[in-house]
């Protein structure tokens, strides 16, 4: 996020503890990305006073979630007040739509992207998390995803299985510095993978790298702008030069 759009999001936030301490009601926020996520659990530690808050984006392992902030007596069903509804698109199997399928046909919409959760495709099943307001306007309007007949319920339980798929690297590195891991992940020379560091292109646990020479520890999570997402699953010992093997999984 630019400083412009920063100050608005925390004044976002600001403004959802001011009303929920004034009138005791729950404030909830649209979706959130990981990155915002992290940002807001961050804010949130310091700036919500005797209040609660949690995420939720309509199942456990959500990637894009609302916050929710409230005064304590509202922690026993505050997860049944979210303002969001699952959306469950059938179609024929043999019809191949993918998740670009459906956030392009309700971006197409004009709706803004922080009014959509995750798209979970299947075959045949695709399920999606909306905003309740969304939810009444695509339920209404879609019929086709593309030119692919759906039809769209309103009144089913997520059954989908969330499974994320990885594909592992693995090789040695001088050091666990972040510019030689982002070098092994993206095969790109150190001094070339300091400047993307540098140029504001990668993050560590959704947080914007500050350092090339930070040392990126087991279970971190990169964000290369350009090449993908990783996690530094393991690290197994030493070469006879003393490099470090290394293992990263890669997010596909």
């Amino acid at each position: 996020m630019d400083s412009s759009s920063d100050k608005f999001f925390y004044a976002r936030l600001g403004d959802m503890v001011s009303l929920t301490e004034k009138n005791g009601v729950c404030s909830f926020s649209d979706f959130l990305d990981e990155r915002q996520c992290a940002e807001t659990e961050k804010w949130c530690i310091h700036n919500t006073g005797g209040l609660m808050y949690t995420f939720w984006g309509g199942f456990p392992d959500a990637s894009r979630r609302m916050l929710a902030v409230y005064p304590d007596y509202y922690e026993d069903y505050i997860m049944e007040d979210f303002p969001l509804v699952c959306l469950t698109f059938t179609y024929r199997k043999e019809d191949r739509l993918t998740h670009r399928d459906f956030l392009g046909t309700f971006m197409g919409m004009r709706l803004r992207r922080d009014v959509i959760g995750d798209i979970v495709v299947g075959e045949g099943i695709t399920q999606a998390f909306v905003t309740d307001v969304a939810g009444k306007l695509i339920s209404t309007i879609i019929s086709k995803i593309g030119r692919t007949g759906v039809k769209c319920f309103t009144d089913r339980p997520f059954e989908m299985e969330v499974k994320q798929e990885f594909r592992t690297l693995s090789g040695t590195v001088a050091s666990l510095r972040l510019d030689c891991v982002v070098s092994f992940a993206t095969g790109l020379s150190r001094e070339k993978s300091a400047l993307l560091i540098r140029s504001d292109k990668v993050e560590v646990n959704h947080f914007q790298a500050k350092s090339v020479s930070a040392e990126v520890r087991t279970n971190d999570v990169l964000s290369i702008r350009g090449f993908g997402k990783f996690i530094l699953s393991g690290t197994d010992g030493l070469t006879r030069k003393n490099r470090i093997h290394i293992t990263l999984k890669k997010f596909v």
